[in-house]
């Protein structure tokens, strides 16, 4: 390793990004397949293509810091180092899941790795995002919110509101919006009148417009750094737009027929993989490396894959627990 003038330190981070992409992608293919043989419960919204994103921010976020998510929250949660077969669980409804059965694949939820949740109205948690943020200001934590929305959470109410507040009280939350161009099955272009969703708004709160390449894990480790060291610095919230796709449909029920075949092939030249390929062979990691290490990868979740469908489902009593922080389910007075 270290060729193509990248340092052997470099190289050996270059290889742990496309690792650590690599797995969240085998992750969501096997989910895919859990999915289409009847036994993922519930909706599964999957993120093929946009692991960049997630892998990129959360490897300059530290243990103490915050992380939230839309529904398609995934690999934010295993990026933040949820255990990946609690997740797995989770999504097959047995004993172990990472949210003991009442979140399923919307709303993977791991605070003891800063994930604090994925959700499924879209736009909600943005003013979360801004208590989480308000709550490090006041007890001078120095922990930073890291706060992911799609391009269609751009139209809601809720947006505009936490974007003012963060900015009035300079609170220490990094937006990043994943711009994949669709709003569910509408493209954000037909939606919206100005051409980058989260960036053209940004001066109306005097931000920074910020756009980056989501597919390029490096270039959005170099703009999430930026922003998140200023944010810890005291100096406020940013907003970054990162330009991404999903390769598959809106859920894994969407065959995603209503997109061009031009426009999905094209998106699978920019994939997230194939652009970190190409970075580890010019840092002199053979072709063979690679290849071992996706290999041993897809050993590891194929045999979570076989722990999770192992597991029992849950005791039909246990809905009743968990419901509240005494444990019961009873409304309490």
């Amino acid at each position: 390793m270290g060729g193509g003038g990248m340092s052997g330190h470099e190289a050996r981070e270059a290889s742990l990004l496309h690792e650590q992409m690599c797995f969240i992608r085998l992750f969501a293919d096997k989910v895919d397949v859990l999915y289409r043989q009847g036994l993922v419960r519930g909706p599964a919204h999957l993120g093929q293509g946009q692991e960049a994103v997630a892998v990129g921010v959360a490897s300059l976020l530290g243990t103490d810091d915050y992380s939230l998510a839309t529904y398609r929250g995934h690999a934010h949660a295993l990026a933040r180092g949820a255990p990946a077969g609690a997740v797995l669980k989770e999504l097959l409804g047995r004993e172990g899941g990472i949210c003991a059965g009442k979140g399923g694949s919307m709303h993977i939820t791991s605070v003891e790795h800063g994930f604090y949740g994925s959700y499924a109205i879209v736009g909600a948690h943005l003013p979360i995002a801004c208590g989480l943020g308000w709550a490090s200001r006041i007890q001078s934590t120095g922990r930073v919110v890291a706060c992911f929305f799609g391009d269609g959470a751009t139209n809601i109410g809720a947006f505009h509101e936490a974007l003012n507040l963060a900015t009035v009280w300079k609170l220490p939350v990094v937006f990043v919006c994943e711009n994949n161009g669709y709003m569910e099955y509408t493209p954000i272009a037909e939606m919206i009148s100005v051409g980058r969703p989260a960036a053209d708004r940004a001066s109306a709160y005097g931000l920074e417009p910020i756009v980056v390449d989501g597919n390029d894990v490096q270039a959005v480790r170099d703009v999430a750094g930026a922003a998140i060291a200023a944010a810890r610095d005291g100096k406020g919230p940013a907003l970054i737009e990162a330009l991404t796709y999903r390769l598959g449909g809106h859920s894994a029920a969407d065959p995603g027929k209503y997109r061009d075949a031009d426009e999905v092939d094209g998106w699978k030249q920019r994939d997230p993989l194939v652009k970190q390929r190409a970075v580890l062979a010019e840092a002199g990691v053979s072709a063979d490396e690679v290849q071992a290490t996706e290999d041993r990868l897809r050993k590891e979740v194929q045999a979570l894959a076989e722990d999770a469908q192992a597991a029992p489902v849950h005791d039909p009593a246990s809905a009743w627990t968990d419901m509240w922080s005494d444990g019961s389910a009873q409304w309490r007075n």
